[in-house]
């Protein structure tokens, strides 16, 4: 008698750390995939067919965010989001929320917990945009987590460093000390209510360090580098505010010392002059890669090699995936080139 076998295949483990920088056009939508299964998503990009700060939800299957978001989620194998961070309230960040929720399920949300009526001074729809996130916010568990508590990820410490205009005060391992070169004051935020109240993470997965502060600007992006450096190095680092003009200060890069900087800009948003000049600088110690060509005055764009997208026709991510050794590699969607970093020295 010959008996079948029923074979079931099981999903390889996940070694690595996987990151996507997710093209939506100088907003944010970040994924991390963990070893241990687990998703976060960092922010969920603009709502609507088009984008833009004004531009209202619509059709899931019409949202080109949400439908970004959800191409890389199947390119890493994920299923639903079990955390998502909202870095803090701007369409760029929280609008497409809603387009995305029917698309992938969401556990917890975690935020700064509500924006300011100041907010729509600066940056109009603000207030709409948050109310239809906290509509879908309220179906799932919901986090608000203070500067110096840690995310719930299994295998991954995930550190709260920034948060509600709030920062670490004491120096995470491997930091301390002063900062070479800061300045009498902090540069002033371009936008002054709510991109400084941005919610910021280090992760680190075994000698592997990133950090991503959303739009943190102003005077608590300067308190973690300045004038004690709060943070210590890290091996990749988002750059504030999509590498916008108030986001290039020289010590805080002297500070977080990255072997990479990932700049999430558009062809005009972010991107700009003064930050890409600071990053341009640090070369060869530090490489930058960046979502878009910068098609701003003055720009000092990385090599194309490190550039996902030459214009708004295309939608190329660029992955990153880390191992515990602290070894990481950065893959570029548009071309499919791969630079590896070797694990870093043990002094760090």
């Amino acid at each position: 008698m010959i008996i079948a076998a029923l074979v079931v295949q099981v999903p390889a483990a996940r070694e690595t750390l996987d990151i996507y920088f997710i093209d939506v056009e100088g907003g944010q939508a970040t994924l991390v995939a963990t070893p241990a299964g687990e998703s976060l998503l960092v922010d969920t990009g603009f709502p609507g067919p088009g984008g833009g700060f004004e531009a209202l939800p619509g059709d899931p299957a019409k949202a080109r965010d949400a439908q970004r978001i959800l191409a890389a989620a199947r390119d890493a194998g994920v299923a639903r989001i079990d955390y998502l961070l909202i870095t803090h309230f701007h369409a760029d960040h929280d609008g497409g929320v809603v387009e995305l929720a029917p698309l992938l399920p969401i556990g917890t949300f975690i935020d700064h917990g509500r924006v300011l009526p100041a907010a729509e001074e600066t940056s109009r729809g603000t207030l709409a945009a948050f109310d239809r996130y906290a509509a879908v916010r309220a179906k799932g568990r919901h986090l608000e987590p203070a500067p110096g508590a840690r995310l719930p990820l299994k295998g991954v410490d995930s550190i709260v460093v920034s948060a509600a205009e709030s920062t670490i005060k004491t120096p995470l391992a491997g930091a301390g000390g002063a900062t070479p070169g800061c300045a009498a004051a902090a540069p002033p935020a371009q936008e002054p209510h709510e991109n400084p109240r941005s919610t910021g993470i280090r992760l680190q997965f075994g000698r592997f360090r990133f950090l991503d502060v959303g739009d943190l600007t102003g005077e608590p992006l300067y308190a973690l580098a300045c004038p004690a450096n709060l943070v210590g190095p890290v091996d990749v680092y988002l750059v504030a505010h999509h590498g916008g003009a108030d986001a290039g200060d020289a010590a805080l890069f002297a500070a977080l010392r990255p072997r990479a900087a990932i700049v999430n800009n558009g062809p005009t948003k972010g991107g700009a002059r003064e930050a890409l000049a600071a990053l341009h600088a640090l070369a060869p110690r530090v490489d930058t890669w960046q979502l878009h060509r910068s098609q701003n005055d003055g720009a000092q764009n990385t090599a194309d090699e490190r550039i996902a997208n030459l214009d708004a026709s295309t939608a190329h991510w660029l992955k990153l995936s880390a191992r515990a050794d602290g070894s990481f590699t950065i893959v570029n969607g548009r071309t499919g080139a791969a630079k590896r970093y070797d694990a870093p020295a043990a002094s760090r």
